[in-house]
């Protein structure tokens, strides 16, 4: 289950080649996280804003991060819950 969180945070990228973007890392509750793997990235509009959406995992967890190309921030913007 996810769990929306909607933070700002601050995340270390690749760029490129060409516009692409990798985030390798992101800082989240004071404690960084190493993105192990981009399970899946989509974009999307809202508004003028174009959002850069990015299912990651650090091997344990899934987090959705989005990148607001627009206004150049990144929000923490859902994180998978363990229920059981």
């Amino acid at each position: 289950m996810l769990q929306r969180i909607s933070e700002y945070i601050r995340v270390a990228v690749i760029h490129g080649p060409g516009n692409r973007l990798r985030p390798v890392w992101f800082d989240w509750k004071r404690e960084k996280h190493t993105v192990r793997e981009v399970t899946y990235h989509w974009q999307q509009r809202d508004g003028n804003d174009l959002l850069l959406h990015y299912a990651v995992t650090d091997g344990a967890t899934l987090y959705e991060l989005v990148y607001n190309a627009t206004e150049q921030v990144w929000l923490l913007e859902n994180v998978e819950v363990d229920l059981s």
